[in-house]
């Protein structure tokens, strides 16, 4: 067992749990913190799945390049999450033994370098072995969770979870669900995300999307960027459009993503549903579908409004960059989303299942091109100075001293409603 307790001498030291191989939202959140933590106050790790053999993940092209950053490759085994059938097996049989013998050598690195805090995600690998492996070096657990806490969560990560030591949502909405399935209170917290705005530049030109797609420089263009599931409000925003067309017949809308087969299990695509719903309600003419793009920001700057009337959204990142591409949003109050967005200041809310206030606000936006301005300019205002990495980091800091190491920093009592 390693001592726990933070030397005042030495940085803390942190491990990071990276299993996936891809780079999804939640590692690029865990990314921005493992670059933006204080070096003078924290000694990054990352335990980082570099895929197979042949073509390194990812994950490992992300993160291997970020400034003193201690990396250890592992290997996790086979993920099996929205898999079945005899070659998962195979894969999982294949892969233990180096997966053992990988996490074995992992927990010797965690002895060795003194590790005092074990960070991880809610993906079952993440925080299931970072569990074990906390309890088995004497470190403490963080679970991160970038989901609503729900009963489909894996049994392992509840486990782990209940039994953590600190837990932390990336919203209110999500740290509360946590607390309404019953994990404690009073090690449950919640830290917004946040966006490096290196990559979000409002001045961008976006006419060469609209010349792309056939939309002319004066057509009021609305914009969805989401997997293409039912939770994200696409069908809810096509039915708002239909009631919008017709006190307002010019408009378009692009929807950009792909369909996610584990969000709709058995069930036939999405994406020719949705396609189906707008020709039954007379859209079809103002609606594209263009798949999955990876030039999210020239499609910003190519839109008036960004709209996703999502069901719950955990945290919304997306809503972050629109709002730093000067773009008023469109969502529900309900979720992470009214935490993010302003109502009546960056964007406008609606109550879910009001289709008709949906197709309002959407209508209010449409007409008035300086209220458009002013919400866009408030909402860039709010993302460069609220949600930004070393505000995240600041507060996940704070989380890692005074939750997890009370008794060295009893000079500060932090709270999960302190937060905000």
């Amino acid at each position: 067992m390693n001592d726990q307790t933070p030397s005042p001498n030495e940085p803390m030291r942190v491990l990071f749990m990276q299993s996936q191989t891809y780079y999804g939202a939640d590692s690029r959140i865990h990314g921005l913190l493992m670059q933006h933590l204080d070096r003078q106050q924290v000694q990054v790790h990352v335990a980082l799945n570099y895929g197979n053999d042949h073509q390194k993940s990812a994950s490992a092209a992300a993160l291997e390049n970020i400034p003193h950053l201690n990396v250890r490759a592992t290997r996790f085994g086979a993920s099996i999450y929205g898999r079945s059938g005899q070659k998962v097996l195979g894969d999982v049989l294949k892969q233990a033994l180096p997966a053992f013998y990988s996490l074995a050598g992992l927990l010797g690195y965690i002895r060795k370098h003194k590790i005092q805090v074990i960070h991880c995600t809610e993906k079952p690998r993440d925080a299931f072995f970072g569990f074990l492996l906390s309890r088995l070096s004497g470190a403490k657990c963080l679970v991160h969770l970038h989901v609503k806490a729900e009963d489909w969560i894996d049994p392992k990560v509840q486990w782990a979870m209940r039994n953590a030591d600190a837990l932390v949502g990336v919203s209110r909405f999500v740290s509360d669900s946590m607390v309404e399935m019953g994990f404690p209170e009073d090690k449950t917290y919640f830290v917004h995300n946040s966006l490096e705005l290196d990559d979000w530049d409002p001045n961008l030109d976006g006419s060469p999307i609209r010349q792309e797609f056939g939309i002319s420089p004066q057509a009021p263009l609305l914009l969805i960027v989401s997997r293409l599931f039912y939770w994200k409000g696409h069908s809810e925003l096509l039915k708002a459009l239909s009631v919008l067309k017709q006190t307002v017949p010019e408009f378009k809308l692009l929807i950009v993503g792909d369909d996610d087969p584990r969000a709709h299990p058995g069930r036939s695509s999405y994406s020719a549903e949705l396609k189906a719903q707008a020709q039954n309600l007379g859209l079809a003419e103002h609606v594209i579908f263009t798949g999955f793009r990876s030039d999210i920001p020239q499609l910003m700057a190519a839109c008036d409004i960004y709209s996703m009337p999502s069901f719950e959204e955990p945290f919304g990142m997306v809503f972050l960059e629109a709002m730093a591409m000067k773009k008023p949003v469109i969502a529900l109050n309900n979720g992470g989303s009214r935490e993010i967005v302003e109502h009546g200041v960056s964007g406008l809310l609606s109550p879910p299942q009001d289709i008709n206030q949906l197709a309002a606000n959407i209508q209010t936006l449409l007409e008035n091109p300086g209220l458009r301005k002013k919400m866009g300019d408030c909402g860039r205002s709010k993302v460069e100075t609220r949600f930004t990495p070393a505000r995240m980091s600041s507060e996940v800091m704070k989380i890692y001293k005074h939750k997890l190491f009370p008794e060295k920093y009893r000079d500060f009592a932090y709270y999960r409603k302190d937060v905000l």
